[in-house]
């Protein structure tokens, strides 16, 4: 350390002046930024210079620091965990031995417990790996893929463990107390059907000699047999459950468990989207940071396969042209007139206005089918064309998500954006497709339900067509589920099985122009999302349609697997997998605030019906809430109203207000430093090159100052042998002469 501080700093009483540390470009650019003025020039430069030079030695007793405690946290670790050779680790081993030995029996005891449970707390962790759900799949897929295509089969996974969860909070807080009543010797206090008219719920099972193809429908439809069962809202027409020692109320039940499994969605979702987002804010780099990325690090090595070797380096290829043509568009658009802007903003005016169009035509298809599908579902003519009537709505909005993709792909290649632009702003346009088609589904159902004829609804709905509005809604829910089910595979059995057999057998040109399917990650994302999204809506409806949900998802995981590696070759347009994992989550938390807005609406807004669920006797379903309070202790109400008064609200709102200002500026700050630390990296290297010049031009005076003297060393090393050959011949001729 005194060596180093002898080079930076000579002098230890003052601040020296170095000129080989003045030349430095970090020491420059910040004198350049201080702008001394002339009188204070010298005082300014002597601190800058003590400044300078008390840094450097903070810096290197900085670095002894830090390697001190890197040295302390290598020692606390075990051996095995530690980047050292196998003698490294014998030799370590040794010394901890030897220092157990020395230590006294209390001492080693707990030693050896912290071992031991560390030990345990591993061997936990790598069984919990083992039963980690496709864990085997995925690491195959890994190989064999990338990253990129892991991050969606991941993202499956994780649906079905969220889909799962859902199922066990609504079998355990809804269906199982009316299961175990019976058992337990307990009493269901179930609604009593009165007189009026509003509580008329007719039966729908079919009576009489039923025909296969009959229940073939009920069965996909979610009508018949089926409506009468635990699977609709229309079944749990019980008010309580009396167990011997207490009694369970079930609407208040099924009314805190559909928040549940909505708040937990969110908190799960942000969870894991919180490490995403912190790995794009540390992938928001220059474009020459983005360059050096690909070309020394992008490289994948968890890819074994050949074919997916191949198509990684092109896939790199493939980015480094797209952040070259990005560069060409920055400088295209820097370069553009004010005529080029006006004609590129009509254009894309244009453009937009168009694809509202196609929008709004898609919506009011969807809005027009399901107006025809709830009319037509009151005649019965043919097995047939019932089905299709009862699948109308689910049919236009598979069309639509089908066709509008393909027109938003055309429409982006003339509104003049970057490619990675051109890849968000199309699957954001179809993403608004997919969960608006949704939207528009239920504001069609609605209408319909809140109108009636005489324009005034008795029952506060229309009873006459929809006894029990909730169980329709659910309905339409489970024939979304179903039909995308369906879907799904039939595309991968019809379109892209045949098209591979195609691909390989026949060698015409529009077979090879056609080419073999590929697995477009983002596509496949919000085919999943839609279906979390029904899934989402239609659980208050259907209970059990995440059970639904997750059988769905887990057999198209290995449709999706199967169709991956025989049919289907990776995207030739990469998707990393830390900016897919992110975008999947903001695409699924986009989905689940739309499926919130129906549900809080039907249970705030909407008159509840008056035939069947367990709101019957309630105005609209969140009225179970303050109905409950009322029957609460006196100072638990209190407590209640308190939270949920006016005064609590605003100082709620003003500290959240003032957290989210501190977050920001926090935020800020460490953007700032982000910035100064990138900046300052920037300069080291610049330090690092100059000083290596310097060392190089040095080393090359040392060189020919070296090569020189041996030179002048090697003429006079010649010439004194000459002279000495020289002494040496003429010296024998006198003693010859003298022997004469």
């Amino acid at each position: 350390m005194d060596s180093v501080d002898a080079v930076f700093l000579p002098d230890r009483r003052g601040p020296a002046c170095n000129p080989l540390l003045d030349q430095l470009p970090s020491y420059q650019s910040l004198l350049y930024r201080r702008k001394p003025s002339h009188g204070g020039s010298t005082k300014r430069r002597s601190s800058s210079q003590r400044g300078r030079f008390g840094s450097l030695s903070n810096k290197w007793t900085t670095t002894g620091r830090a390697e001190n405690k890197q040295k302390t946290a290598t020692v606390q670790r075990p051996v095995r965990e530690q980047p050292k050779t196998m003698e490294e680790k014998r030799r370590d081993r040794e010394q901890r031995r030897e220092q157990d030995r020395r230590l006294g029996g209390w001492s080693q005891w707990q030693r050896s417990m912290r071992r031991s449970l560390r030990r345990m707390r591993d061997d936990g962790l790598d069984l919990l790996r083992g039963l980690e759900l496709w864990r085997g799949d995925i690491h195959v897929i890994e190989g064999m893929f990338g990253t990129g295509i892991l991050s969606y089969f991941s993202f499956l996974r994780f649906l079905v463990l969220l889909n799962f969860i859902m199922f066990l909070l609504m079998f355990g807080f809804v269906m199982l107390p009316i299961i175990m009543a019976p058992s337990a010797s307990g009493n269901i206090t179930s609604y009593i059907s009165n007189s009026s008219q509003c509580s008329d719920y007719p039966s729908s099972s079919r009576q009489g000699l039923v025909v296969f193809h009959q229940y073939i429908t009920d069965l996909l439809s979610g009508t018949g047999f089926l409506e009468q069962t635990y699977l609709f809202y229309g079944y749990y027409r019980v008010g309580g459950v009396h167990f011997p020692r207490f009694s369970y109320n079930l609407p208040l039940a099924y009314l805190l468990v559909t928040a549940a499994y909505l708040l937990l969605s969110l908190v799960w979702i942000v969870k894991r989207s919180a490490a995403g987002f912190k790995q794009n804010l540390i992938q928001d780099e220059d474009r020459f940071q983005s360059f050096c990325n690909k070309i020394f690090s992008g490289w994948d090595f968890c890819i074994t396969n050949e074919n997916a070797s191949r198509l990684k380096r092109s896939s790199l290829l493939y980015e480094l042209k797209t952040d070259l043509e990005e560069e060409r568009i920055k400088q295209k658009i820097a370069d553009r007139t004010r005529k080029d802007k006006c004609r590129i903003f009509a254009l894309r005016v244009v453009l937009n206005v168009f694809v509202i169009a196609v929008l709004a035509a898609c919506f009011y298809c969807i809005y027009r089918a399901t107006i025809f599908s709830q009319e037509a579902q009151m005649t019965t003519t043919n097995f047939i064309i019932d089905l299709i009537y009862e699948y109308l709505p689910s049919i236009v909005i598979t069309m639509a998500n089908f066709l509008t993709p393909q027109v938003f792909s055309l429409i982006v290649q003339f509104e003049d954006y970057s490619p990675a632009f051109e890849i968000r702003f199309t699957l954001m346009r179809c993403v608004f497709m997919r969960l608006a088609s949704i939207g528009v589904l239920l504001f069609s159902l609605w209408s319909q339900i809140t109108s009636c004829e005489g324009g005034s609804c008795t029952c506060g709905y229309n009873h006459k067509l929809y006894p029990c509005w909730e169980t329709r809604v659910g309905q339409e829910m489970y024939k979304l589920m179903i039909f995308d089910f369906i879907i799904i595979g039939a595309v991968t059995v019809f379109v892209e099985f045949p098209r591979k057999i195609i691909y390989n057998y026949c060698h015409c040109g529009l077979a090879k122009w056609w080419g073999q399917q590929e697995f477009a990650i983002p596509q496949n994302v919000l085919e999943i999302v839609y279906g979390q999204t029904i899934c989402w809506i239609g659980t208050f409806y259907c209970p059990l349609l995440p059970a639904i949900s997750t059988i769905k998802f887990f057999i198209v995981f290995y449709i999706k697997k199967v169709s991956l590696v025989n049919n289907c070759r990776p995207a030739t347009r990469p998707f990393r997998a830390s900016s897919s994992n992110f975008f999947f989550l903001v695409v699924l938390l986009i989905g689940l605030a739309l499926a919130c807005v129906p549900v809080l609406v039907s249970i705030a807004q909407i008159p509840s019906s008056q035939a069947c669920g367990p709101f019957i006797y309630y105005k609209t379903s969140w009225n179970v809430v303050p109905e409950t309070v009322k029957e609460l202790p006196a100072g638990l109400r209190t407590f209640l109203y308190a939270l949920a008064s006016e005064p609590f609200a605003v100082s709620l709102f003003v500290i959240t207000c003032l957290a989210m200002f501190y977050v920001i500026a926090l935020a800020g700050a460490h953007k700032q430093v982000i910035n100064q630390l990138r900046e300052q990296l920037a300069m080291e290297g610049r330090d690092k090159r100059f000083l290596i010049l310097k060392l190089s031009h040095a080393q090359k005076r040392a060189s020919a100052g070296h090569s020189s003297s041996s030179a002048r060393s090697n003429r006079y090393n010649s010439t004194q042998s000459r002279e000495n050959s020289g002494v040496f011949l003429v010296q024998p001729a006198p003693d010859s002469a003298t022997q004469v």
